[in-house]
């Protein structure tokens, strides 16, 4: 049962919306629909149970009407019986019309349900108790098909006093009553009249067009009143998440305002303090690295002294090596601490000027670095930004001599994809040299193998703008690294 219950929530959520804003606007249509439904459904069913309870007592007051009616004609002369009816038609203003015939008039039968057999049913338990009748005809039929008389004419074809006040008067659209009795000398006692009982035959439909007007009204209503309130209410959420995102991009960003309903601005407040707790641990890392990092250079220094002091040159190339080692991990972890330095201000530069400026310098240093493309300025922390690229253009350089920089821009995005010609990384080790101190050349010199932070900085820096960088290599040979930065509004950074 459990398992059901969690495959068809799953199938649900699949057509769910998806923000919180649709989701509540969604139940808030549901609710409603659901609601204006069934009030809809229980006003339709006491609506209808107070019909048939009218319908009810007017058709067994009518059905007496019709046995009083049938008695009257019974007790008279069968030589007395026309200009009875005669009298009948000439005075008018009887409910029903009255007429003797030969033989049974067929009839259109229309309509049904529950309130049709109601009224047949009453006709045939009255006239069976009253005249002992069991063989009765009861049917309705429409004015426009209602025959009349021996010669079966139609009602509409017959002059105005044949069924005037009683069956004309209504409208055409009414439905008429027909009763024929069986009498002695093979005729047939012909009675039709009008039900007083509007739409006898229409009492399941309950959605008209004027309550789905008053429903679409109802809803549309609803809707934008609890579109204004949703959105005010999930505004806040959306500043909250927005606020989250900058802070894992930057801890500087600004904090959130603390104002609004109590769980809103006690959300706020608890963000507020995380972020505070979380800036407060990274200035203690970074100064306690800083603090390790500088009272480590004292010692390092004292010992390479004492080291060139050494008779054995063995000796002392083994003890400068290892000092070098150390020498080179304490300048990485300083690296590191200012590569994840990002307390700078946010400004506009122009990304072909300061590729042209970093290809400069290194080309001094003997470095070939050709850029290709054009960019619109960007919105970046210009020294952390320069830093990024500096670490990667200097990464192209060491292992493959030269590099290829192409810029392609779009008003979403700006790409640098930088391509050089060394051995490429394989397809295992991509990410693993993200990590500090990772560096895939087995050279501990500071001259050849580096740091090992290069990478991990960068990559630092471009996911702090809200980018990403990835490697991959080119299938003519070398390695090629595509920064992508999104063009966004620089207060969301």
């Amino acid at each position: 049962m459990r398992r059901t219950w969690r495959y068809w929530r799953r199938r649900l959520a699949r057509w769910l919306p998806d923000s919180l804003r649709g989701r509540f606007l969604l139940i808030m249509v549901v609710g409603v629909l659901g609601a204006q439904l069934a009030s809809y459904a229980i006003w339709t069913a006491q609506a209808r149970d107070g019909q048939l309870t009218r319908l009810d007592e007017l058709s067994r007051n009518i059905a007496y009407s019709v046995a009083s009616t049938v008695r009257f004609f019974r007790s008279l002369p069968y030589d007395y019986r026309h200009i009875v009816l005669d009298q009948l038609r000439d005075m008018g203003g009887t409910r029903f019309f009255v007429s003797v015939n030969d033989h049974r008039i067929e009839v259109d039968d229309i309509g049904g349900g529950q309130a049709k057999a109601l009224v047949i049913d009453n006709f045939h338990g009255v006239l069976r108790d009253e005249l002992g009748v069991t063989n009765a005809e009861v049917a309705f039929t429409r004015p426009g098909s209602l025959r009349l008389l021996n010669n079966e004419v139609l009602l509409r074809d017959m002059p105005p006093r044949w069924g005037q006040h009683s069956l004309m008067s209504a409208p055409l659209s009414q439905p008429i009553l027909v009763v024929q009795l069986p009498m002695e000398r093979d005729q047939w006692l012909y009675v039709a009249t009008l039900l007083p009982v509007s739409d006898v035959f229409h009492g399941g439909d309950w959605l008209s067009g004027d309550r789905l007007f008053v429903a679409l009204m109802v809803l549309l209503t609803v809707i934008g009143l609890s579109w204004l309130g949703i959105r005010s209410a999930t505004r806040t959420l959306a500043r909250l998440s927005r606020a989250a995102r900058r802070l894992g991009d930057d801890l500087d960003s600004p904090p959130l305002s603390e104002g609004g309903p109590r769980e809103v601005a006690a959300t706020a407040i608890a963000f507020n303090r995380m972020q505070r707790r979380i800036q407060h641990q990274v200035e203690e890392r970074e100064r306690l690295f800083s603090a390790i990092s500088h009272d480590l250079k004292t010692p390092i220094t004292r010992l390479r002294l004492r080291a060139e002091m050494l008779d054995d040159p063995v000796l002392r190339e083994r003890f400068c090596a290892s000092l070098d080692e150390l020498d080179q991990l304490v300048k990485g972890a300083l690296d590191s601490v200012k590569g994840l330095d990002m307390h700078e201000a946010i400004e506009s530069i122009e990304p072909r000027a300061l590729l042209d400026e970093l290809a400069r310098d290194l080309a001094l240093q003997g470095g070939n670095v050709r850029i290709s493309g054009e960019a619109a300025p960007v919105a970046v922390k210009p020294l952390a930004f320069k830093r990024c690229l500096a670490n990667l253009l200097e990464n192209a350089i060491f292992y493959g001599q030269r590099a290829k920089v192409r810029l392609e821009d779009t008003p979403d995005k700006l790409q640098v994809t930088i391509r050089d010609h060394g051995p490429g990384i394989e397809a295992a080790q991509r990410e693993r040299v993200f990590s500090p101190f990772v560096r895939l050349e087995p050279s501990r010199s500071r001259h050849t193998g580096g740091s090992g932070l290069g990478l991990g900085i960068a990559r630092h820096i471009i996911q702090a703008h809200g980018g990403w960088l990835a490697l991959d290599n080119h299938p003519d040979g070398g390695l090629v690294v595509s920064l992508t930065l999104p063009r966004a509004d620089p207060e969301t950074l």
